[in-house]
């Protein structure tokens, strides 16, 4: 058959994409690149906020316009928490749980599996993947009890891939070229805790995800690895010892959510702004250097004029690089929408551009530091501009970095001299 895959959402998200595709190649089946020419599409969707949840919804109904013919086989995270209505979409032929995602081959009666490596690494070119960053999903669901959180709804409890499954994968690759591994999951920092009849790792192996990550620099030779969202209180001395390796990416994106403490209590998060502080700055002494980039949220049910300056402020004074401001959503089902003194949309909305012009002052202020010094770049996307084009790559700090060149950088790792910075990343020749 051919099949077409899309995905939205979260890193963890497009690792499974780019295995169920790379899946349908090992059993003979052509990944195409277009909903047109597709017989079946594979979407994975999103339902963090009700806004993920509408474009899983739109993106259902654009496949359905594109091919009106084509089968829609509904995965991921919104079609887990309203199968009901997810099946009632447009072209919409099935509905599978997460925890049956990796079966959805199967349900749309694929072919069995070929084992023929040469076809799944020619098949792996053509894969809606980026071979320059490969992301590895390591872990799935959650154990936290986050009030706002529908996402452990929708994933279950927290299993863990097991590590010679994840080191084999890692080996695959980078023997495809990837120069950059990102470890990706619901709660990679509770790797190797599963419990109960889903445990892949079980707690009395002693995998940790300092374990693993360290199991994964001796193993490979790749140039960065890199690690998704951990919460802090994963964050081990442990971990942080492995800040030594120069592969590891000197990021650590800490999803603060809120510097309010009493925020923080009803949000049931298991810190405090003080804890954060600590944590952060023992962080920066493992690692000088090091990139703290957050996640905050805005407008949480009881969150009060004074608690929304209590958290500006001390986001300001802890200066994330990076920070990824959203509103709250309501979403069914988690303890938050039950919950008295919902913010409304028109306070939620000033917060929120009031903490995104924030962000933008302190990235700016980040990257303005870099101008004038030589960065390692691995360079991702290119625009064509005439005679030469502007490229377009990552600093292992996760700087967006923008270069002019007259060759090809796809995929290689360049140094460059910063010569001027906007709030977006920073601009360079080069060397």
């Amino acid at each position: 058959m051919r099949i077409y895959l899309e995905t939205l959402g979260c890193r963890l998200n497009q690792a499974e994409i780019e295995s169920l595709g790379r899946e349908a190649a090992r059993r003979g089946h052509e990944v195409v690149d277009a909903p047109s020419a597709a017989d079946w599409a594979i979407i994975n969707t999103c339902t963090v906020t009700h806004v993920a949840a509408r474009k899983s919804r739109q993106a259902i109904r654009r496949l359905h316009r594109i091919n009106s013919a084509v089968s829609i086989a509904v995965v991921g995270c919104y079609g887990d928490n309203a199968p009901v209505q997810a099946r009632g979409l447009p072209g919409v032929a099935m509905v599978v749980p997460n925890l049956h995602k990796e079966q959805v081959l199967d349900r749309i009666g694929a072919a069995p599996l070929v084992d023929d490596p040469q076809r799944e690494h020619a098949a792996a070119l053509n894969l809606p993947c980026e071979r320059t960053r490969a992301f590895i999903k390591v872990q799935d669901g959650c154990e936290n009890a986050c009030a706002y959180c529908v996402v452990t709804l929708a994933r279950g409890p927290a299993r863990s891939v097991r590590p010679e499954t994840v080191l084999a994968t890692a080996r695959q690759r980078c023997a495809e070229g990837a120069n950059e591994l990102v470890l990706s999951g619901v709660n990679i920092g509770s790797y190797g805790r599963d419990q109960g009849p889903l445990a892949t790792v079980p707690v009395e192996e002693g995998w940790t995800l300092a374990r693993l990550v360290r199991a994964l620099l001796d193993a490979c030779d790749v140039p960065r690895l890199r690690l998704s969202s951990i919460e802090p209180w994963d964050i081990t001395p442990e971990l942080l010892a492995l800040w030594r390796d120069a592969r590891l990416c000197r990021q650590l994106h800490l999803p603060i959510q809120s510097g309010c403490a009493a925020t923080l209590r009803r949000m049931g998060r298991r810190t405090t702004p003080d804890a954060l502080t600590a944590l952060v700055a023992q962080a920066r002494a493992w690692a000088p250097g090091l990139a703290i980039t957050t996640d905050v949220m805005v407008g949480f049910p009881g969150e009060s004029d004074g608690e929304f300056e209590s958290s500006l402020a001390y986001i300001a004074d802890l200066a994330p690089s990076r920070l990824h401001v959203f509103r709250y959503s309501l979403r069914p089902g988690t303890a938050a929408a039950a919950m008295p003194g919902q913010v409304p949309p028109d306070v939620a909305a000033r917060r929120s551009q009031q903490m995104t012009a924030l962000g933008k002052r302190l990235a700016q202020s980040y990257h303005e530091q870099l101008v004038g010094q030589e960065i390692s770049v691995l360079f991702e996307s290119q625009t064509p501009m005439g005679i030469t084009s502007m490229w377009e790559g990552l600093t292992d700090t996760y700087v967006r970095v923008r270069a002019r060149a007259t060759i090809d950088l796809a995929n290689s790792l360049r140094r460059v001299r910063v010569t001027d910075a906007d709030h977006l990343g920073v601009t360079g020749e080069v060397l």
